[in-house]
């Protein structure tokens, strides 16, 4: 960027840029960008092209599939987008810095977490947390680890129970590893192979129920398969909703291909039973997610320090600390 470009940004740029550039990284849509910033969708989009007049460069990749819509920041969004959430903190900070008195007092935390975390990992910690401070206003989002990762960027999260990534969605994020989860295969207690050590070749005479496409274990399943010759059935669910799925595992002979950690109280209470397969390879890092820009608020803090103490990591696997590359 030359020097008349940087001094037109400086002059010209305004909170209001900022505002409308995290809303739309956290919406991820320009009509619920509008709709949280309370102001109509040309209003925001001549907000951002503004902002991108300024800049010099496209923020915002727009969605081939209408205007509305938007794929994501590009690169120079991205770039951005930290300092746009640290300038509007500092007046957040500020503002309650000045009237103390005018503040909110409710804490507050944003948890993001992968189905299989919040059904093993989160809860407990999450009663914990409770009992310690009672007034927490607490909102827990499960989805897809892409998705918490986004949203953890664009600082609509606080704290995520999830994955590494690739390089891109990892930028600015830093991870510390809580425990390893190997993917399994269930069937109900009392399915005609719940006893038996079948193949797999005969497991995919069943229908299965899986995780969607684009998704860390629907990737490890699929590899699990290929590796003996072996395709996903026809008969197929996707779903990454633990509860459709637990419940159609147990009124179907289907198999549910899993991380450990969704069903670790199904097996220990006999509801599921896992069948013994070799599946070498398909273990799965899952740790804490922050950014690495700010400090985490206490609270926050102290729902990381509950998750570790509740993480067990598999025999041989160690916790630990690990940076994402920049």
């Amino acid at each position: 960027m030359d020097r008349p470009l940087t001094d037109a940004f400086s002059r010209g740029l305004q909170l209001r840029h900022m505002r409308c550039l995290v809303a739309i990284a956290q919406e991820r849509h320009l009509a619920r960008a509008a709709e949280r910033l309370a102001v109509s969708q040309p209003a925001v989009s001549r907000i951002l092209a503004e902002l991108e007049a300024l800049a010099g460069v496209r923020l915002v990749e727009r969605s081939d599939s209408g205007r509305r819509g938007i794929r994501g920041l590009t690169p120079d969004g991205e770039r951005l987008l930290p300092l746009a959430l640290r300038m509007l903190e500092a007046v957040q900070q500020a503002s309650a810095a000045l009237r103390p008195d005018m503040g909110d007092a409710t804490v507050r935390l944003r948890l993001g977490a992968l189905p299989s975390a919040a059904q093993s990992l989160v809860p407990a910690a999450l009663a914990r947390l409770r009992e310690q401070v009672p007034a927490l206003r607490l909102e827990v989002q499960v989805a897809a680890n892409d998705e918490l990762l986004d949203d953890l960027r664009a600082g609509a999260l606080d704290l995520v129970v999830g994955r590494m990534s690739d390089p891109r969605l990892m930028e600015g994020l830093s991870f510390e590893l809580l425990r390893i989860e190997p993917l399994m295969l269930l069937v109900r207690a009392d399915h005609p192979l719940a006893r038996r050590r079948p193949a797999l070749h005969a497991l995919i005479e069943y229908p299965w129920v899986v995780y969607p496409e684009g998704t860390v274990p629907r990737h490890h399943t699929e590899s699990l398969l290929d590796a003996r010759g072996l395709g996903l059935p026809t008969g197929l669910t996707q779903t990454l909703d633990m509860a459709v799925a637990r419940g159609l595992v147990m009124r179907s002979d289907a198999v549910w291909a899993t991380p450990a950690g969704a069903v670790q109280d199904d097996i220990a209470e006999g509801r599921l039973k896992a069948v013994l397969v070799d599946a070498a390879g398909t273990e799965e890092p899952v740790g804490l997610l922050r950014r690495r820009d700010v400090a985490l608020p206490p609270v926050a803090e102290t729902l990381a320090a509950l998750l570790r103490r509740g993480a067990l990591p598999a025999k041989g696997a160690r916790r630990g600390r690990a940076r994402a590359p920049a």
